[in-house]
């Protein structure tokens, strides 16, 4: 049995929590200097081109990417021959939350109820989905989702009789609804199966994968880029404010789901699409 240090995972993530506000990854860039390539509006290109200067910036500077810099979200793989010493991982990861965004002047967004809404001071509780796998590594994965995209994002219970039709209509009157309010250029997380509240997990743990990898089976990697077309054909643009790079990517995960339902939910993420990952 491998033991990891409660400290060492506090340390860990404080850092994760910084960096994923201050370093955009490479793949977000990437996908912004090739839209400004394809963008086919002049103020769009303007916008892209602002988007990678600002990404420049924050991390030459250490400064956070977004005024909203999120809800820390956390999908955890912890192997089975792994031991956590000194605390538990739930604690360390909310430890590390809070000393990253207290040390770091990240934005706390989190408010301890969703009817009084006091600020908890420190952006803690993280949302952490914990996965156990074999082995004996701990495999942690950070978004900071930020609330705008959020706010625009759906879940719907279809039914078989709805067919992919009803899916593709769905994730397009959902991008077509967000407009600019969900800050694109997107990256767009779709869930589809399960149930009611694995198919928004789905819809989530897809944003985690870099932008521009392809689903590994070929008719769901054919359906993920049919509908960036559709979705870059809607006009919204860059920042909403027209163009033909309304999302950088499509992501799709999929599961079993019961003969009677057809679950899909779209979780949309802004052009800040932060995601960073380690494993101890």
């Amino acid at each position: 049995m491998r033991q990891i240090h409660y400290q060492e995972i506090v340390d860990r993530v404080k850092e994760l929590c910084q960096e994923a506000n201050y370093d955009l990854g490479q793949d977000v860039i990437q996908a912004f200097e090739q839209a400004v390539q394809t963008e086919s509006s002049d103020i769009g290109k303007g916008v892209l081109t602002q988007l990678i200067e600002n990404a420049n910036i924050a991390s030459e500077n250490r400064v956070p990417m977004c005024q909203d810099t999120g809800v820390s979200v956390f999908i955890v793989k912890l192997g089975q021959d792994c031991h956590i010493a000194g605390g538990s991982l739930y604690q360390a990861i909310n430890e590390g939350v809070k000393q990253g965004y207290e040390e770091g002047y990240l934005r706390y967004s989190i408010v301890d109820d969703p009817l009084s809404r006091k600020n908890t001071g420190d952006n803690t509780p993280a949302v952490i989905h914990i996965e156990l796998t074999e082995g004996d590594k701990l495999e942690i994965q950070m978004t900071a989702k930020g609330g705008g995209a959020e706010n625009m994002s759906t879940l719907k219970m279809l039914t078989p009789s709805d067919g992919l039709e009803g899916v593709k209509n769905f994730i397009l009157d959902t991008v077509k609804h967000a407009g600019p309010n969900a800050c694109p250029p997107l990256v767009v997380g779709i869930g589809i199966g399960g149930n009611f509240e694995s198919c928004a997990y789905l819809a989530k743990k897809s944003l985690f994968k870099p932008v521009g990898e392809r689903h590994r089976e070929r008719e769901i990697a054919q359906l993920e880029e049919e509908l960036i077309q559709s979705i870059n054909a809607l006009g919204i643009g860059p920042q909403g404010l027209g163009g033909n790079t309304t999302t950088l990517d499509v992501k799709i995960e999929t599961a079993p789901c019961h003969i009677a339902a057809l679950p899909v939910a779209v979780n949309l993420n802004c052009h800040a699409s932060r995601h960073k990952h380690l494993v101890i």
